[in-house]
């Protein structure tokens, strides 16, 4: 069984269709679609049912699917323990992170990083939390920066904790209180990331402890343009304080949330019981270096 197949078959499943799967592996749409066909020829048994630009798992198709995903799984533990016994002469750090904080995190570490190990092939992810928590469940990163808590099946490292802030616009009437709390802003309009991202979460969950409601009028993924939105009076935003004192302006104001329970707690986590390549724990090794620690050291859900 030729592993190409396998990762084009299991890319299919991933991205949910052969045109996505054929950007992701640097392939054509066709050269996928044989790869399929070539593996269902040589199980005997179709694995997906095409529908238009869909397609599904058959039953056959699950049970590839999970035992598809422990060969590549395999692979990878192979090549990394290898790489090992050259030291960090070659290999790969495959890294998942959020679109939110990233860059304030993250890109000092990553120049850092290539200065120290030229020769180290970066593979990164960029997802919401919900697909990079699936990214590290199923092997295609070691390392994935998720917010706290975490679940039982991954253990973690602490990177940073932030209280959140409300961004609302200069002018309005709440933007002189030195404090803000989900009572006083249960008749505002808010302005959500897109779904999946675990920050919102953070905030639906304080306010459900509140009791209320609120009333959610956009949701994007890029954070200039939810400030864009509070700026223009859309309604009112949450940031971490690091990222919100970016954007500090006249037109726009950041206020302490005062709620418990909704600090951004940033952690780079690893599948328990997992073998973590020697990329890896190299970054994990510069992120204690550079980026200051808010807790004790590694972290372990209960």
């Amino acid at each position: 069984m030729n592993l190409r197949t396998v990762r084009a078959f299991v890319e299919v499943v991933r991205q949910g269709g052969f045109t996505p799967a054929a950007e992701v592996v640097f392939l054509t749409q066709s050269a996928i679609s044989k790869a399929v066909r070539t593996l269902e020829d040589e199980l005997g048994v179709p694995l997906l049912n095409r529908l238009g630009q869909r397609c599904e798992l058959t039953d056959a198709g699950r049970i590839a699917y999970r035992h598809a995903l422990a060969l590549l799984s395999e692979r990878d533990s192979l090549i990394a323990e290898l790489e090992e016994l050259q030291g960090m002469r070659r290999g790969v750090l495959r890294i998942g992170l959020p679109p939110v904080g990233s860059g304030a995190l993250f890109s000092t570490m990553f120049a850092t990083y290539r200065q120290r190990y030229p020769l180290i092939t970066i593979e990164l992810h960029e997802h919401g939390a919900e697909q990079l928590h699936e990214c590290l469940q199923d092997g295609v990163v070691d390392l994935a920066a998720l917010l706290a808590p975490l679940d039982s099946e991954i253990e973690g490292q602490d990177v940073r904790v932030e209280p959140l802030t409300v961004v609302l616009p200069a002018g309005h009437r709440l933007a002189q209180h030195a404090e803000l709390d989900f009572t006083r802003l249960a008749d505002e309009s808010f302005i959500l990331f897109e779904e999946g991202f675990t920050l919102n979460r953070i905030i639906l969950g304080a306010c459900r402890r509140q009791g209320i409601t609120p009333k959610i009028v956009a949701r994007s993924a890029q954070i200039d343009f939810i400030v864009d939105l509070v700026d223009a009076g859309l309604g009112v935003a949450f940031l971490p304080r690091m990222l919100a004192e970016r954007y500090e302006s006249r037109r726009v104001r950041r206020i302490p949330l005062a709620e418990p329970g909704t600090d951004w707690h940033m952690m780079l986590a690893w599948r328990r019981n997992a073998h973590l390549p020697t990329a890896a724990r190299a970054w994990l090794e510069l992120a204690q270096e550079m980026v200051p620690s808010p807790g004790p050291g590694p972290h372990r859900s209960r």
